[in-house]
């Protein structure tokens, strides 16, 4: 696992942006893994800037969501559908026929699960895969205790989750309970994975994912086994760690190593 040390949250959001730039740049039909929630708003935002100043070019990459609330149709405002094409899609020259996600108000949740992981693999798999961590370890909505081998299906969310996500809706109670998630197992399959993590609250999750055991109470420790993981954090998200001198060491500013 590669970890990258910035100074703060801008800089960070800038590397990964960096990072997902070179990739479309090097092989403009990539197929992206996107990730939704407040960490990634900075960073569309900072990729929505290199499209309008610098030519950065979405028109032939495809890509796919990580997760969408079962119950919430495209159009409703606080899905994740709405979520992409207000903070990214809408803002790039990207295909709308070429972005995927999870049909929340699919008539059969546990089909439209098998056939999004299907459609995932009959596009070539993921070049990119694009990460955040939930306080309590999820990536994408794969809550603790989620299999390490699961594929794209529904999940039950927990009742932190909700909370975290309850200012998007108008009560707790309308909060969603349930969502359809790609799995650990599909997200481990990306060619190379790239997760942001920013501010001290991200920091516990942060230390079990890269230091912890490798364990289903934390999935996002199922990273180590990628054998093209990325880590980007800020000190604060970094704050845990027991071992920064050494990746500051390896990776000086955040930077690529010479063997990188």
């Amino acid at each position: 696992m590669k970890v990258l040390i910035l100074p703060d949250q801008q800089a960070a959001v800038q590397r990964a942006a960096e990072i997902v730039a070179r990739t479309v740049t090097a092989k403009p039909d990539a197929v992206l893994g996107l990730a939704t929630g407040g960490t990634m708003l900075p960073l569309y935002d900072d990729l929505a800037r290199r499209h309008r100043d610098d030519g950065l070019s979405f028109a032939g990459v495809t890509s796919f969501n990580l997760d969408e609330y079962i119950g919430l149709a495209p159009d409703h405002p606080c899905s994740y559908h709405h979520y992409m094409r207000e903070t990214f899609f809408d803002r790039v020259d990207i295909d709308p026929s070429r972005t995927h996600l999870p049909q929340g108000d699919a008539p059969d949740p546990r089909a439209a699960s098998l056939e999004y992981d299907a459609l995932i693999t009959a596009a070539g798999g993921i070049d990119l895969q694009l990460l955040g961590i939930g306080q309590n370890g999820h990536i994408g909505f794969n809550e603790p205790t989620a299999s390490l081998g699961s594929r794209t299906r529904i999940k039950t969310l927990t009742t932190d989750t909700r909370r975290a996500n309850q200012r998007y809706f108008a009560s707790f109670d309308e909060t969603p309970r349930y969502a359809i998630t790609v799995g650990v197992a599909t997200i481990l399959e990306a060619r190379k994975c790239v997760l942001l993590a920013t501010g001290e609250a991200k920091a516990k999750a942060v230390f079990g994912m890269v230091e912890g055991p490798l364990s289903a109470v934390c999935p996002a420790s199922a990273l180590q086994l990628h054998p093209r993981a990325t880590v980007v954090l800020d000190e604060a998200a970094a704050s845990a760690l027991a071992l920064t001198d050494y990746y500051h060491h390896v990776h000086p500013q955040g930077g690529d190593s010479v063997f990188d």
